[in-house]
């Protein structure tokens, strides 16, 4: 009997740890995805805005403007050819934009990464939250609880 209750409560510690584990790891994988994304935003507006230039230059300067190397082969041919004549369309207004573009590439960094830091909060108070929960939910299912439902004769 002793032997018994002390099975289902080593048990009962490997599985409460087998779920913290998995739940940190899920947060853990989530807080990558999140770098992941903010990083390859940060690399998108930066080249975007270090683009500004050729832009602003005219509308023959928008045929110059190509992908990054490490992005190019993973763009297939009709959508870069579809990405030129929707600038070459947008052109007017794009140079209007892009004359005021040099200004935000000071905050751009700042910016990405505050919102960066502030999502990064979120999915570790996510963790926390996913941690208490699974210690309430495990207490509740303790191997005291088997007691009242073993049947003794």
């Amino acid at each position: 009997m002793l032997i018994d209750r002390m099975m289902r409560t080593a048990a009962h510690k490997q599985e409460t740890i087998v779920l913290y584990a998995l739940s940190w790891s899920v947060m853990l994988i989530l807080l990558a995805l999140w770098s992941l994304a903010a990083w390859a935003f940060h690399s998108i507006a930066a080249w975007t805005v270090s683009n500004a230039g050729v832009l602003a230059e005219g509308s023959g300067a928008i045929q110059s403007l190509r992908a990054p190397d490490w992005l190019a082969p993973w763009i297939p041919p009709e959508l870069a050819l579809a990405f030129t004549t929707l600038l070459s369309t947008l052109s007017p207004a794009i140079e209007g934009a892009l004359n005021q573009a040099p200004a935000l590439a000071g905050g751009l960094s700042v910016a990405v990464w505050a919102v960066w830091g502030v999502g990064s909060a979120l999915i570790i108070i996510l963790g926390l939250v996913c941690s208490r929960l699974i210690t309430v939910l495990r207490r509740r299912a303790s191997p005291q609880s088997f007691k009242a439902l073993q049947w003794t004769p």
